[in-house]
């Protein structure tokens, strides 16, 4: 019986639940022509590897390309070099473009949000282009997980992320392919390939909530090691009869 390294190990759990995700949620269909969002980070990287790998397999058949979206006036950079050198070892193109912002024109909307919805407009146009009809996000469960426990405390709502979702604007839908698998199981793979780091890290990475909901899920392991499992698992376990429910009656 063939013995795994430590790196493989950490690999084949990464693909084991990103199979399961894809299969769990119908990702990928007969045809998909899918664009990757490469940030340049662990999770995009991953994300690539693998969908690249999936690529191979005779059914579904799936055609993959990437897309790098560099924001000129946010200090966020990737070394483009790698990410080019990346994609050609992978056999996939890589298609690279530029948005910016003003932060000042809306103020009602924070420098994330308004960065993450240029560079996600950038991309529904670069996929349109390139006749894609489904575009790969990297957020991984921790992301899900800290999104919910955000718009809990802070919107009033619970919601989170889809693992698909298709747009009602573009005849494109959005697939996150990392949505059931750990982000430490990423970290460990992006040390054990030596993924480079960021050249400058987002200003307004401290600003938002995001760094308070790690370290609250961080602080839920603590009392229960499960504690990330049964909170995804409840997003698809709604017992409306258990919640308050406001009636029609207005005496």
């Amino acid at each position: 019986m063939a013995k795994f390294t430590e790196e493989q190990k950490t690999y084949n759990i990464i693909k084991r639940r990103f199979s399961k995700a894809t299969k769990d949620y119908n990702l990928l269909e007969e045809g998909d022509k899918i664009l990757v969002a490469l940030s340049g980070g662990k999770d995009s990287l991953t994300m690539l590897q693998l969908l690249a790998e999936r690529s191979h397999i005779f059914c579904p058949r799936i055609e993959i390309e990437a897309a790098h979206i560099s924001m000129l006036n946010i200090p966020y950079k990737s070394n483009t070099v790698f990410l080019q050198k990346f994609c050609n070892d992978l056999g996939v193109a890589l298609h690279l473009a530029s948005s910016s912002f003003d932060a000042e024109t809306d103020t009602r909307k924070s420098p994330c949000f308004l960065c993450s919805w240029n560079r996600r407009k950038a991309l529904f146009e670069l996929a349109q282009e390139r006749g894609c009809n489904k575009i790969a996000l990297g957020h991984n469960m921790d992301d899900f997980i800290e999104t919910m426990l955000m718009n809990i405390t802070f919107q009033g709502s619970f919601s989170a992320m889809a693992p698909i979702m298709k747009m009602d604007k573009f005849p494109i839908s959005i697939i996150r392919p990392l949505c059931l698998v750990n982000e430490k199981d990423i970290e460990q793979h992006a040390l054990n390939q030596s993924f480079p780091a960021q050249i400058k890290n987002c200003p307004h990475e401290n600003s938002s909530n995001r760094k308070q909901m790690k370290d609250l899920l961080a602080h839920l392991e603590s009392l229960n090691p499960e504690a990330r499992y049964n909170i995804w698992g409840s997003m698809s376990n709604i017992q409306p009869e258990l919640l308050p429910r406001k009636t029609d009656n207005k005496q």
